[in-house]
């Protein structure tokens, strides 16, 4: 009972639902986990309730004994698996990221955006930024549509406690364009202690009645023929997202904004400055006065380094879009 078991690598090990405890010790012998399934039984009868296994997928590991296995499968401590929604994605990033997790069931693959919203009791909404990005765990016995209904709710209730804890007197109508402006900081800067900055410029130029002409937005509404530069061109063409032609926020959320990013957006800084640029590093310099932008724009964005970025690359990307 107490011997530990050699195992070169770890052991999965399925418990069917309605599995009972003696099949289950059947298992363990014939799988050659323990020699002997009589002292198994014994046990069982000695200690009725270490009888009581639940259903699910375990991981057995190299020096466990055929009681900790069975304590393993009494606690139901199953096994779990990991897939992260990473800040700045978009729904797209998300749904890829579900396609490629392994042990996950997949059945939302070929389902459309409006059928995944449907699904996880939004139906008619626009599915861009409502996913709250994390890492998440998840079993075996799981779906892909768990997962989203989780991320769901999970930024529901986010959005909705800072929503609470709001600054007065912002320029957002709703929580959902708090959400909008929130995706909006998220892909403008990797740099935390710039978030409340960036947020402060954008409300300063809603409030002013300013555009707020932000280069990611006029990525998102370029989609997928965007690669890797934007044009004058592709500034002076409208879309919904174009910030440099339409006036106010745009009419969804560009990403998915992690938990600091709407928080800044509900509570920007109260600087005085209306533009920014970035410096080449992932930080930007912020500037009270168009004269002010324009000498900045000439030091930073005329004569890059070879090394230039924008902003610090987002994990798992290696997008160069410019700001402000």
């Amino acid at each position: 009972m107490k011997k530990p078991v050699v195992l070169e690598e770890p052991l999965l090990f399925d418990v069917p639902q309605g599995s009972s405890f003696i099949e289950v010790v059947g298992r363990l012998e014939a799988e050659g986990l323990v020699s002997d399934r009589l002292w198994l039984r014994l046990y069982g009868r000695l200690e009725p309730e270490q009888t009581r296994i639940k259903a699910g997928q375990y991981e057995f590991l190299d020096g466990m004994s055929p009681r900790d296995m069975i304590g393993v499968m009494v606690s139901g401590d199953t096994k779990h698996w990991y897939v992260q929604f990473i800040e700045g994605w978009t729904f797209k990033d998300m749904r890829a990221a579900l396609a490629q997790a392994e042990r996950l069931q997949k059945i939302t693959g070929e389902w459309t955006s409006e059928q995944v919203m449907a699904a996880v009791g939004a139906e008619g909404e626009h599915p861009e930024g409502r996913f709250f990005p994390d890492t998440y765990a998840f079993t075996s016995s799981e779906t892909d549509l768990d997962l989203l209904k989780r991320a769901f709710n999970r930024m529901e209730t986010v959005l909705a406690e800072e929503w609470a804890a709001r600054e007065e007197g912002l320029p957002y109508d709703n929580p959902y364009e708090a959400l909008i402006m929130a995706s909006i900081v998220e892909r403008e800067t990797g740099a935390p202690h710039e978030r409340e900055q960036v947020a402060g410029v954008f409300v300063r130029r809603l409030q002013k009645g300013m555009r707020l002409q932000t280069d990611p937005t006029v990525i998102y509404g370029m989609g997928d023929s965007y690669r890797g530069r934007i044009g004058r061109k592709d500034l002076r063409t409208h879309t919904p997202y174009n910030t440099y032609r339409i006036n106010g926020l745009p009419p969804t959320p560009i990403a998915l904004p992690g938990r600091e990013a709407i928080h800044a957006a509900l509570h920007p800084d109260d600087g005085d400055a209306l533009y920014f640029v970035a410096r080449g590093d992932g930080t930007h310099k912020f500037s009270r006065t168009l004269a002010e932008h324009q000498k900045a724009v000439r030091e930073f964005q005329l004569n890059r380094r070879e090394d230039y970025r924008s902003s610090p690359a987002p994990k798992n990307s290696d997008s160069d879009e410019d700001a402000g």
